[in-house]
């Protein structure tokens, strides 16, 4: 059975904002939403009555116990729309593995469906005062009370676990990752929105940083930020009369469901195995090879997921990515660098759940990246999350 994605091609951002990244915003969630979208459609040569689908992917990602209340720590598709003073055809929230591609999974399908002809996908994060994962936890019941009494609890020690794992395993040095640390932070200083903007890192500042959760240390984690982020999508078709070249979407991918363990357990083969099935279906769908993306953006909500997508998405040999970061093989100003962090990545950025990689895909491939463009954008992939707990995206400059 052809696992050929049958939408490839005839859907295409044609537009997109981005407000700035906080750490804690002067003014509510929602309120950055509705400005957010606004200039997304403005860009794209639209009005707000135009827009007749809203998606988006509403996770408030906190291991905490903060409320979760809308248009102040999450930003619903409805939500949205009332608040723009639009009754729109088709609204959508993804809740599954993969935010933001199963998010644009359902564009996809309401564009390509004839549901709406015009949708606005947005992600909008939260970090809310006081501890961010704060838990206000007395006992811990079922499958949890084998881990959290341990101190097994929250998302450090459930990537320090496969990390550890892997350093082991392939004989690589932690000192290896300042490469990868590094490379985001340089690039994020660039990026005009970003909460690191003109601050980039030494690898002396990541190695003398705090370890946190060995060997995890401060800066292999992204920042809880507020932030708001929004693209326009339509057909490829109504895309040719709008004012910016498009981008479009050839192929989506997610993870399949992961295999039943303990709460936060994250084994490296379990990771390793459901990447691999992944990028597996993801070049299926687009018809293309990780030989011909020229613009990989990896997720790197934790920096040894930039290890662990490399290897899944077959761009380097596994066991070998400690190795293929160094001596700037990913140095996104060298023309024979791999650009995997072009985009600075969450590291490089703040926690915007993936959008740094859509995003950047996006200006790279639509020439809109400014001093930053690169001479050859033509196949792009955007990931997000883990391999085995996220997805993927394809994006070309060209239909089909």
């Amino acid at each position: 059975m052809s696992r050929r994605f049958a939408a490839r091609g005839q859907v295409a951002i044609v537009g997109y904002a981005h407000s700035d990244v906080w750490r804690h915003a002067p003014r509510p969630l929602g309120a950055l939403a509705v400005d957010t979208a606004r200039e997304a459609i403005a860009d794209a040569g639209l009005k707000p009555d135009d827009v007749d689908g809203f998606v988006t992917a509403p996770l408030f990602p906190t291991a905490g116990a903060h409320a979760v209340e809308d248009g102040v720590s999450t930003v619903t598709a409805q939500w949205l729309a009332e608040h723009l003073g639009v009754t729109p055809a088709y609204t959508s929230g993804f809740s599954g593995i993969g935010q933001l591609p199963g998010a644009l999974g359902l564009a996809v399908g309401a564009l390509s469906s004839g549901a709406a002809d015009y949708v606005l996908l947005h992600r909008a994060l939260h970090n809310p005062p006081g501890r961010y994962h704060g838990n206000p936890m007395r006992e811990a019941a079922g499958s949890a009370q084998w881990t959290a009494p341990q101190g097994f609890f929250g998302p450090l020690p459930m990537i320090a676990l496969p990390y550890n794992e892997y350093l082991q395993r392939y004989g690589a040095s932690q000192e290896a990752m300042a490469a990868v640390v590094t490379e985001a932070r340089k690039n994020g200083a660039r990026i005009p929105w970003s909460y690191w903007r003109d601050r980039p890192l030494s690898a002396q500042e990541y190695l003398a940083a705090p370890m946190i959760s060995d060997p995890i240390r401060r800066f292999d984690c992204d920042l809880p930020v507020d932030g708001v982020a929004a693209f326009v999508l339509t057909s490829a078709e109504r895309a040719r009369d709008l004012p910016h070249r498009p981008v479009h979407i050839a192929g989506i991918a997610t993870s399949a469901p992961p295999r039943r363990r303990l709460p936060l357990h994250w084994p490296l083969d379990d990771i390793m195995a459901a990447g691999t099935g992944l990028a597996g279906r993801l070049w299926e769908a687009a018809g293309i090879g990780p030989g011909e993306v020229d613009l990989p953006q990896l997720y790197d909500g934790f920096s040894p997921f930039v290890y662990f997508w490399l290897e899944a998405l077959g761009l380097c040999p596994v066991g070998e990515a400690h190795r293929f970061v160094q001596d700037g093989r990913i140095d996104s100003d060298r023309p024979d660098g791999l650009p995997v962090l072009s985009g600075g990545g969450a590291i490089g950025n703040g926690r915007m759940h993936g959008i740094p990689q859509m995003l950047e895909c996006y200006l790279q491939l639509s020439g809109r990246a400014g001093p930053r463009q690169r001479e050859r954008a033509t196949v792009g992939v955007a990931c997000q999350s883990s391999p085995h707990f996220g997805g993927a995206v394809v994006y070309t400059t060209e239909p089909a």
